[in-house]
């Protein structure tokens, strides 16, 4: 078991975790992808009442020697956005499962939930891609 993925969360093939609280998913990026990428510098995060489709890129993120996208797992309106990481992305490399969330999605389609993988299933899927 990797202790660098929570137990209580969710994860897609994409790098993202996902924490579900009723209707509201908080996104943001796992640890192990964090620490590849060692000092993250621009983060680009969606904007408040934006709706975003499962599968849709939601966040771009800048690094010094690296830069990609996250697509999302789930789709919603989202509701809020942590401006916190906006002003300082380095928060993701020093505490992506607390301070270093991204934004907070209003669920249009709950089921989606069901294709989310656990922590046990995203670490297999991070070592048979040496991501570790």
């Amino acid at each position: 078991m990797n202790k660098d993925l929570p137990q209580n969360l969710l994860y897609n093939k994409d790098y993202s975790w996902i924490k579900i609280e009723g209707e509201i998913a908080t996104l943001g990026l796992i640890k192990p992808a964090a620490k590849k990428v060692e000092e993250f510098v621009f983060i680009k995060l969606p904007e408040k009442s934006e709706e975003i489709n499962e599968g849709e890129i939601y966040v771009s993120l800048e690094a010094m020697k690296w830069s990609g996208h996250l697509s999302s797992s789930v789709s919603g309106e989202v509701v809020e956005v942590n401006e916190e990481v906006f002003n300082d992305p380095a928060i993701i490399n020093e505490d992506p499962y607390d301070k270093g969330w991204f934004c907070k999605i209003k669920l249009s389609k709950p089921e989606e939930k069901e294709a989310l993988l656990s922590a046990d299933d995203i670490d297999k899927h991070l070592q048979e891609n040496e991501i570790k």
